[in-house]
């Protein structure tokens, strides 16, 4: 059973930094991509940063693009987000999520991955 816990979540003012982890059990972790997604109170689910299995590829939303960046520790079994320059807009719960396809690049398709986090929450004061 794959296991994926968020942590690093908070309250923070606009314009600060929070940086998110992910840690995965449960599987090989390194061959498969892995992504957050956030949601926000009465919006859909949303994409946010994906990371390719080798960690040799990112993509971003466009909405977060130079401020945030994706990062995997193969090693550790963990993926990180470092949100920088934070907006109100940012508020939102954040997810963790892992691909269901082995050696896959990372989506912005919610339904290509396989196993989900809790979430951990981020909320911007402006």
């Amino acid at each position: 059973q794959v296991q994926l816990v968020e942590s690093g979540g908070g309250l923070v003012q606009a314009g600060g930094s929070l940086r998110l982890s992910c840690a995965a059990s449960g599987r090989t972790f390194i061959i498969y991509p892995m992504a957050w997604f956030r949601q926000a109170p009465g919006k859909e689910r949303e994409f946010v940063a994906g990371i390719n299995w080798g960690g040799g590829s990112t993509d971003y939303a466009d909405s977060v693009k130079g401020r945030f960046t994706i990062s995997r520790d193969n090693a550790k079994n963990t993926v990180y987000l470092q949100m920088n320059s934070l907006k109100a807009e940012d508020t939102a719960l954040y997810y963790c999520a892992a691909g269901a396809r082995a050696y896959g690049t990372a989506t912005d398709r919610a339904h290509e991955y396989a196993y989900w986090g809790q979430g951990t929450q981020v909320t911007v004061s402006s």
